[in-house]
């Protein structure tokens, strides 16, 4: 049983059909649900500090907010209330982070099922959440 779910997004079909997963374990369980947005911070490293990372930022958060808000439409469509996460850094540590605060028994995430040369050359999200995470977590492909 499942009482508080953290579900993980990006805008992705991948994280649309994990949202769609988490709404409905949320419903199944009587769980509150949290949806976690990251900005990665660690994209921007290896620029030069300069206006042009804070621009960069401001669309990234921009689009993020979006992501948010139609996630929580698509879940009051549902009938299941969602709590919304704006965050910044690297994503697997935040999510994981999160989880840990808001006490989550349960953590989705999508997975675009990378090859295992991308996943050694870029990361995989929810790889490191699944190595990581000291909860249940749940990936669903697309």
């Amino acid at each position: 049983m499942f009482t508080n779910i953290l579900v993980a997004i990006d805008g992705s079909e991948a994280s649309d059909l994990a949202l769609k997963r988490a709404v409905d374990e949320a419903k199944v369980w009587n769980a509150k649900l949290h949806a976690i947005y990251v900005v990665e911070t660690g994209l921007f490293t290896s620029l030069p500090a300069d206006n042009t990372v804070e621009i960069m930022y401001r669309v990234l958060e921009t689009e993020g907010n979006a992501v948010l808000e139609k996630a929580k439409k698509a879940a009051a469509t549902s009938g299941v209330a969602l709590i919304t996460h704006m965050k910044q850094g690297h994503a697997g540590t935040e999510i994981i982070g999160l989880a840990e605060l808001e006490k989550a028994d349960l953590i989705v995430a999508g997975s675009h099922g990378k090859s295992q040369t991308d996943k050694l050359l870029i990361g995989s999200v929810s790889t490191y959440v699944t190595a990581h995470s000291p909860v249940t977590t749940m990936v669903v492909r697309s």
